[in-house]
């Protein structure tokens, strides 16, 4: 980046002026919409029970098979030209990519790029708190611009959901924490089964393992009218992982730790868990 980009990117980037009424009440119509998808949807995390790639194949149901399902026979599934497939002896049938598709009391997902398909098998949901959040502050909205990336490219990451996709590199925006400023990479994630993306950026920062996900939370950079960028802390997100050990958790992006602690955003009660972080880093 040249100094006179990262000049620019500095002044451009400041705490976001917005009605704390108007603002609070869309954070908190999103956040209740949230917890009803969270505590009721069939593919919400919460009712994950396995997540796997399917490589070779997989055998779905007895007690042998790579994911056991009570009260379901033999099935398998596999990846092949023209799509994922799910056989039993009564039949074959396609598994659209990210569309959920009935099996008895349960639910799967086939998704994931060619040659790197996963399956992810949701059942009854078990018994849950609903998320819990850091008081929304306008302190931590930035709206700025987004500065192009050094080296167009792309990367494979993880997804929130535990899914490996191929992310493209969108730039960066540098934002004021605390006494610091701090330079965050921006990719773009496709969204399954379209031609949609999202800009993304997952941080660590000083709350994790103290409040947040040890692991690190994702939060979206929102386009608005007049070409700049939105970024909300107080939207922040943990990845699914933090909901079901049915997924992998992201490995942390290079240069998203940020030194001073983000309260702000989705909170973690949970326990237990290890911080990949200290051991990994995605390239």
């Amino acid at each position: 980046m040249s100094r006179r980009t990262l000049l620019v990117a500095l002044l451009c980037l400041m705490p976001l002026a917005v009605a704390p009424a108007q603002g609070q009440s869309g954070l908190a119509q999103e956040r209740a919409d949230y917890t009803r998808w969270l505590l009721s949807a069939p593919t919400s995390p919460l009712a994950a029970v396995a997540q796997q790639p399917i490589d070779a194949g997989l055998r779905l149901g007895p007690p042998d098979a790579d994911v056991q399902l009570a009260g379901v026979g033999e099935h398998r599934v596999s990846a092949r030209v023209g799509g994922v497939r799910l056989e039993s002896a009564s039949g074959s049938r396609l598994l659209p990519p990210g569309v959920p598709v009935k099996l008895a009391d349960y639910t799967l997902i086939a998704d994931g790029p060619p040659g790197r398909e996963v399956l992810t098998v949701f059942g009854p949901h078990h018994p849950a708190r609903p998320p819990v959040y850091y008081d929304p502050s306008p302190s931590y909205v930035f709206v700025g611009a987004l500065v192009p990336p050094e080296h167009r490219g792309t990367v494979r990451v993880l997804g929130a959901d535990g899914i490996e996709v191929e992310a493209a590199e969108a730039g960066s925006v540098v934002v004021p924490v605390g006494d610091t400023r701090v330079r965050l990479r921006v990719l773009r994630l496709p969204v399954s089964g379209g031609e949609e993306s999202d800009l993304e950026i997952f941080f660590r920062d000083e709350t994790n393992g103290r409040g947040s996900y040890p692991a690190g939370r994702f939060v979206s950079l929102i386009p608005i009218s007049d070409g700049s960028y939105r970024l909300d802390f107080n939207r922040a997100r943990n990845p699914f992982c933090a909901y079901s050990s049915a997924y992998p958790c992201p490995a942390p992006w290079r240069g998203n730790a940020i030194p001073e602690p983000v309260p702000a955003g989705e909170r973690y009660e949970g326990g237990g868990l290890s911080d990949p972080g200290a051991t990994r880093e995605a390239r």
